[in-house]
């Protein structure tokens, strides 16, 4: 490992060992490194010049309208009207109660795109009527961790778009389309296993609704559902970009949860936009101090060091891809997702594009690793925040989580090895 690597990499994971916030590591650890190869003033001028053109970009512009969107939904009634809407779809079904969890994970965390808002809402929601009907908490509380992961592949996705910032253009349209089969394989494979137990442990179902109440609640969730068809149907068609798209998600949320549901006041908003404010600018300043991150580690040819080392241990993609997929596990264990896009998207694209892989596969690949992350301490937010909404404790949650962990691992091995299930959708739309 040269110099550059070691200040870069040995600076960054010691400063993030002692507790310095991921975005002060990186810009502290890319600062080290160019003062390795540049003179303080010249390290300093290149890196403010490199974060301010990594933010001037207007793609960007879909961070802040999609996060101020997804706390909308969160605070506006959107959740309890999936809830209903799921029990009716699988409220039949062995453990009832979790699959609705899946089900309403899957579709609000699409909506929000945010795992965390996911499972406070859904998890607060649904938490009392589960232990009303006897489900351990712990067991409620695995379903509901591991399930609200998957609205960050289901697009619209936040960090599907910071994926195709750092990738240097992948089309945004692409990546959207190229979720939704993973996503769903997913959630599809945690609800397989949330019925095995529940038949084993002979968990309950729901009570069969009336025709009246089926029907209800299906059309009190259209409006909800229809921002995904109005979202991803614009984009695919044409009528307005990906940062347009995120505009009129506001304005369609704002309408549907102020004036429509009234579950929002017009006093709660300024609450809820200094909230998304602060989100915001936590987001953008990660972006960045990675994009000057980035730009160090390509000046110091780090990129190019780890992919030599790579392709010199083996030429076998598989046994390429099984090592940056270890690697991301990793990674997702002691980084947000974000971050962690942002800086290792640059060191890992160019080998899996020299192996052959499609950017759109592989961005799914990666989110899909990053996904799991959110569900292992120590930095496990989706972890945390449900455990906070059903009081367990972290470690009566290990064991129940053990074979959603298995049901994640086995779904990231097929959207790994089989590039269809991500690229059919895009190739369908010719993208």
């Amino acid at each position: 490992m040269d110099w550059p690597m070691l200040i870069l990499f040995g600076s960054f994971f010691a400063l993030i060992f002692i507790g310095v916030p991921v975005a002060f590591s990186i810009g502290i650890a890319t600062i080290l490194t160019m003062l390795a190869l540049f003179p303080l003033d010249v390290a300093i001028s290149v890196i403010a010049q490199r974060m301010a053109a990594g933010l001037d970009s207007f793609t960007l512009l879909a961070i802040p309208f999609f996060i101020l969107a997804g706390n909308l939904m969160s605070s506006g009634g959107i959740a309890q009207r999936l809830i209903n809407f799921a029990q009716i779809l699988v409220g039949r079904l062995p453990g009832s109660l979790s699959h609705v969890n899946i089900m309403s994970n899957m579709m609000f965390g699409s909506i929000s795109g945010s795992a965390v808002a996911a499972a406070a809402a859904v998890g607060g929601t649904l938490g009392p009527m589960q232990d009303k009907m006897g489900y351990p908490k712990p067991y409620s509380t695995a379903v509901n961790v591991s399930s609200c992961i998957t609205g960050l592949l289901i697009p619209p996705s936040n960090v599907l778009i910071v994926y195709s910032l750092t990738s240097g253009g992948v089309s945004i349209a692409a990546l959207f389309l190229a979720g939704y089969i993973p996503g769903i394989l997913m959630g599809l494979s945690l609800m397989l296993v949330g019925g095995v137990i529940a038949k084993r442990r002979g968990y309950p179902t729901s009570p069969r609704p009336t025709l009246k109440q089926a029907l209800h609640a299906f059309l009190d969730s259209i409006p909800s559902l229809l921002m995904i068809v109005i979202v991803i149907g614009g984009i695919l068609a044409g009528v307005f970009t990906a940062t347009e798209a995120s505009a009129i998600a506001v304005v369609y949320t704002f309408v549907l949860s102020v004036l429509i549901y009234r579950e929002i006041t017009f006093a709660e908003l300024p609450k809820l936009i200094l909230e998304s404010v602060v989100m915001t600018s936590v987001v953008l300043l990660l972006i960045g101090l990675s994009v000057s991150m980035s730009w160090a580690m390509t000046i110091a040819n780090i990129p190019y060091t780890i992919s030599d080392t790579l392709l010199s241990l083996s030429d076998n993609p598989w046994i390429i891809l099984l090592m940056i997929n270890v690697a991301l596990l990793i990674v997702g264990v002691f980084m947000d997702m974000t971050p962690a896009v942002l800086i290792f998207t640059p060191i890992f694209l160019p080998i899996a594009t020299d192996l052959g892989v499609d950017p759109v596969h592989f961005g799914i690949m990666m989110v899909f690793n990053l996904c799991i992350g959110l569900l292992t301490p120590p930095v496990g937010s989706a972890l945390f925040v449900g455990c906070s909404v059903s009081g367990v404790k972290i470690q009566q949650l290990i064991r129940p989580l053990l074979p959603f962990y298995a049901a994640l691992f086995v779904v990231l091995m097929a959207v790994t090895y089989i590039p269809s299930l991500s690229l059919l959708l895009p190739r369908l739309f010719g993208m």
